[in-house]
């Protein structure tokens, strides 16, 4: 018997490595990444930052100095979007749906005395691997958002998190607001019974 197997479901267990392939914009080097979150099932009608939880991640350099958002270098040979998705994956073994662009910051690396320029995407996670290219070099936490601003040193990451958060409450209020008009409509007090 032969078992077909959909190439969307294979995922390799290595990492890219080296940097023949970065992408540098004025000597900067180009780094994108994710802030992976999920929505908690809860009873409640408003939102609030309890109800979403954000995936953050170890260092791998530096185990136990603070926590991050899944983040690296984009290639020559990829999208934005792509490259973000794949460093996610890689680093943090979650897959999902990317929205657009948080923003573009400028930042010194912690480890080398070069200039970045970094990009962050939201992605609403769909799966969650067991195993990824990093399983053994990374933890990952799920965590409130309250948390992983406590967790995370990166100023520019919190940023992120924050136009993230700002961006989710702006949507939910605008649904809420495009239903509470038929609502209204309903047995309102002009109605006669």
């Amino acid at each position: 018997m032969v078992a077909l197997v959909s190439q969307d479901n294979v995922v390799s267990l290595v990492s890219r490595t080296g940097r023949e392939l970065q992408r540098y914009r004025k000597g900067r080097r180009q780094v994108v990444g994710c802030i992976p979150y999920r929505y908690k099932i809860a009873e409640k009608t408003s939102m609030d930052n309890d109800e979403i939880e954000v995936l953050v991640i170890s260092s791998q350099n530096q185990k136990g100095k603070g926590m991050l958002f899944p983040k690296g270098g984009w290639e020559l040979d990829e999208s934005k979007k792509e490259a973000a998705l794949r460093e996610t994956m890689e680093e943090a073994g979650v897959r999902g749906i990317v929205g657009g662009k948080l923003g573009k910051w400028s930042f010194k690396s912690k480890t080398h005395d070069t200039f970045y320029e970094g990009y962050m995407f939201p992605l609403l996670v769909q799966e969650q691997l067991e195993f990824w290219p990093e399983h053994n070099v990374r933890q990952r936490t799920w965590m409130s958002v309250s948390e992983a601003r406590e967790a995370c040193h990166r100023w520019w990451m919190k940023e992120a998190l924050d136009r993230l958060i700002n961006r989710l409450s702006g949507s939910k209020l605008g649904r809420e607001k495009q239903v509470l008009p038929s609502l209204n409509c309903i047995g309102d007090a002009r109605s006669a019974f």
